[in-house]
């Protein structure tokens, strides 16, 4: 279902925009999804609402038939990238598993803030942000997928989670969408 409504304390999460993952092979053109990201950001600062920066530094321990990524990250791999323009108030949390609510205080965190609705953004579309669309939903947050600030590695990957996946846990609807229902509330 195209975005309909956004609840007044909605959050941002934006999702593995780091220099080690923006610089992995996307199916999308990386720098639009990061402009997309940026601006999506900007709008929900200016409102004062909740602006959460993810990034990953780890994966879980489980054994899987495909290998694992490195453990250990070259210097600077999981630095937010400068286009996000960090602000003193953004969340910053860290993740170490495809999710950002795994093993985190982002739950808590949204929950204190009276956060009742989350919009997402980032890469990959069928991991991180699939993993944490799944979560939020899990918890009781109203989804909405940006999907024009998302790619992933895998076009079948992503396809499969903008048309089967995401519909099943909330809304979704590009950044113009989205700012306009922002600016619509404000």
């Amino acid at each position: 279902m195209p975005v309909t409504t956004l609840d007044p304390k909605t959050a941002l999460i934006i999702i593995d925009l780091q220099k080690g993952i923006v610089a992995l092979p996307a199916v999308h053109p990386i720098g639009e999804v990061i402009a997309n990201a940026a601006t999506l950001a900007a709008a929900f600062r200016k409102l004062g609402l909740p602006v959460v920066l993810v990034n990953v530094a780890g994966g879980a321990p489980g054994r899987n038939e495909q290998a694992h990524s490195a453990r250990e990250f070259p210097s600077g791999w999981t630095d937010l990238i400068p286009e996000l323009n960090v602000q003193p108030a953004d969340h910053k949390v860290t993740k170490h598993t495809w999710g950002a609510f795994a093993h985190t205080d982002l739950d808590a965190l949204l929950k204190e803030a009276g956060v009742t609705q989350v919009v997402l953004a980032g890469v990959a579309t069928s991991i991180g942000v699939e993993s944490t669309a799944r979560e939020a939903y899990a918890l009781g947050f109203n989804v909405t997928i940006a999907t024009d600030a998302v790619t992933d590695l895998n076009l079948a990957a992503h396809e499969n989670s903008l048309t089967r996946i995401f519909p099943r846990l909330g809304e979704t609807g590009t950044t113009r969408e989205i700012i306009g229902l922002l600016e619509k509330g404000a």
